[in-house]
């Protein structure tokens, strides 16, 4: 039998942990012959640690036969040691009122530490995906505390943002899902967020011969992907935590597959016109598990441009919010 993997999850307790951990040890993210022990943080509260174990009460209950061990912690050094994988979900949401450059600061405060904290103590092949939003900026913070670990070991998660827009295409092509490949998202994961559907296909032909309608690709078609969470908050009073969950699988599973070609937001490096300090959406290639390259190549046109240029112009004005944070 393989050696267990550590994965090590933030705000393990909460909806999107809740909706993940499971499918963790049923194997879908690492596969049905990979052993993983699960190490499980969450804020130092009594409810929040409670709410935990009856969370580890449940995984024991399940019987998974992959699942070697569980770790309950407050303390992420004891969380984070010797994990191969940190899923870092847990992060401050945004209260009423609440202007987005305090809620920058606020998670910048939290993702300094948990970056600090990886760095010291985590396995050396660690890998990071931040989840908890603003996922894109949070992932720069805490990569900027690396010293140890390179950049590229820290992915934000626009996976849920590709499954949405692959989604919306299908149903408007009146197709099946898996007809629909290369749709990729460039950017950050919030409204601004482009999904380059010039770039995709539908049964192996452009997905703009296939649907033709123009306007609604430009229009409806964006705003439904970009605003989707708003959507499913406003129809279920509840974020949208089972499918961030199911994004998560996928976004991990791709990173360990070679040869998958999926959306992952990385540090940009000025690859497609953004600024080459923010961590973007853009397409990547799985070289060996948990390694990837980044495809570059790809032509955009002025209306592509435009859009990538505005989600550039938010990741840069989130990073000048926390900037003095970072290189304090």
């Amino acid at each position: 039998m393989k050696t267990p993997i550590r994965v090590a999850v933030t705000g393990a307790a909460g909806q999107i942990g809740y909706s993940l951990l499971f499918r963790i040890a049923s194997g879908a993210m690492f596969g049905p012959d990979q052993p993983v022990i699960l190490q499980l943080i969450e804020a130092p509260f009594e409810k929040a640690l409670k709410a935990l174990e009856g969370v580890a009460m449940e995984l024991d209950d399940c019987a998974f036969p992959l699942l070697k061990g569980i770790v309950q912690t407050s303390d992420p050094a004891a969380g984070f040691k010797d994990a191969n994988w940190c899923l870092l979900i847990g992060a401050k949401p945004r209260g009423p009122g609440m202007e987005r450059a305090d809620l920058l600061k606020d998670n910048g405060a939290i993702f300094i530490a948990q970056g600090k904290v990886i760095d010291a103590v985590a396995a050396a092949d660690a890998r990071v995906a931040v989840v908890g939003n603003p996922a894109n900026t949070n992932c720069m913070i805490a990569a900027s505390q690396a010293k140890r670990l390179p950049a590229d070991r820290f992915t934000a998660m626009v996976r849920l943002d590709q499954n949405r827009a692959q989604t919306q295409l299908a149903k408007k092509a009146g197709v099946d899902l898996t007809a629909v490949k290369d749709i990729f998202i460039y950017g950050n994961h919030s409204p601004t967020m482009f999904p380059s559907f010039a770039h995709a296909s539908i049964n192996g032909k452009p997905a703009t011969s296939v649907i033709t309608d123009t306007a609604w690709l430009q229009g409806p078609f964006l705003e439904t992907v970009g605003k989707r969470g708003a959507a499913i908050i406003a129809a279920r009073g509840l974020s949208s935590a089972a499918s961030a969950a199911n994004a998560l699988v996928d976004h991990v599973r791709s990173l360990v597959t070679p040869g998958a070609i999926h959306s992952v937001a990385v540090k940009s490096e000025g690859r497609y016109g953004f600024d080459k300090d923010v961590w973007a959406g853009m397409p990547v290639r799985t070289t060996t598990p948990g390694s990837y390259e980044v495809i570059e190549g790809y032509a955009m046109d002025d209306f592509a441009k435009a859009k990538i240029a505005a989600t550039n112009q938010e990741l840069v004005e989130e990073r000048a919010a926390v900037l003095s944070m970072i290189t304090a």
